[in-house]
């Protein structure tokens, strides 16, 4: 795929230095966070697929604890799929958006049980034939369950991320994903995604950026505005 190029007029930095730029600033957060990883807890697979479902508009946090006690109980894909919905409900309830989430689960689990033998699909293609996984869940699974990487798991934190360093214009996480993988290099995918994230949990939070504090803001569009940096983005190579 070819890298695509963002313009000078929404980041300031001229094209010839973009592919600079971004990997400048996935050098530097990557050194920030070494650690970086999911959060979500599980024991296999399916409970990995489980937990990306129900952390849909819900904090890691929050589905760690719910799951804490939901995994001692469900195992498998056939745990999942012959669960009494109304019982599944409850106990996924603090997750929000319960009912949706519960028919999602079972519904995927079934559909794990009646063509894949109960097995999490390690192909992009199989993934997506479940129910409730859409993009970002099929790339957490299978990068995390499989060490398969086929895009980016652009999340709320991804999303919020990447326009404000300039990334992307797009609001759509298959549209942004599609700027993502133009331009940082496939190696780099599974680890942008969450070095990404565990910046926006630190200081690119959610409504106002940590700015001051922030190691990239000489490179951030939004971020040089925001504390008032002017003059041309001097870039180190070393």
């Amino acid at each position: 795929m070819a890298r695509r190029k963002l313009s000078k007029k929404r980041t300031g930095i001229p094209q010839k230095n973009e592919s600079v730029r971004t990997k400048k600033i996935l050098s530097i957060l990557s050194r920030k966070y070494p650690n970086a990883h999911i959060a979500l807890r599980y024991g296999n697979p399916v409970q990995l697929l489980v937990a990306v479902i129900l952390s849909a508009q819900c904090t890691d946090k929050k589905v760690n604890e719910v799951t804490e006690g939901l995994f001692k109980k469900y195992k498998t894909a056939k745990d999942f799929a012959d669960a009494r919905p109304a019982t599944l409900e409850q106990e996924i309830r603090p997750t929000g958006f319960y009912r949706a989430k519960t028919q999602s689960v079972i519904a995927a689990c079934k559909m794990l049980e009646a063509d894949f033998d109960g097995v999490v699909p390690s192909t992009m293609e199989d993934i997506l034939k479940l129910r409730g996984v859409a993009r970002k869940t099929a790339n957490v699974v299978l990068g995390n369950a499989y060490g398969i990487v086929e895009g980016i798991a652009v999340d709320t934190h991804v999303r919020r991320l990447s326009q404000r360093l300039g990334f992307t214009a797009h609001s759509d996480p298959v549209k942004i994903e599609k700027d993502l993988m133009a331009l940082f290099p496939k190696k780099d995918w599974f680890r942008l995604t969450y070095v990404l994230i565990e910046h926006g949990r630190a200081l690119c939070r959610a409504p106002v950026p940590r700015c001051e504090s922030c190691p990239v803001v000489p490179l951030c569009p939004t971020g040089r505005g925001r504390i008032g940096i002017k003059g041309p983005v001097r870039i180190k190579t070393r």
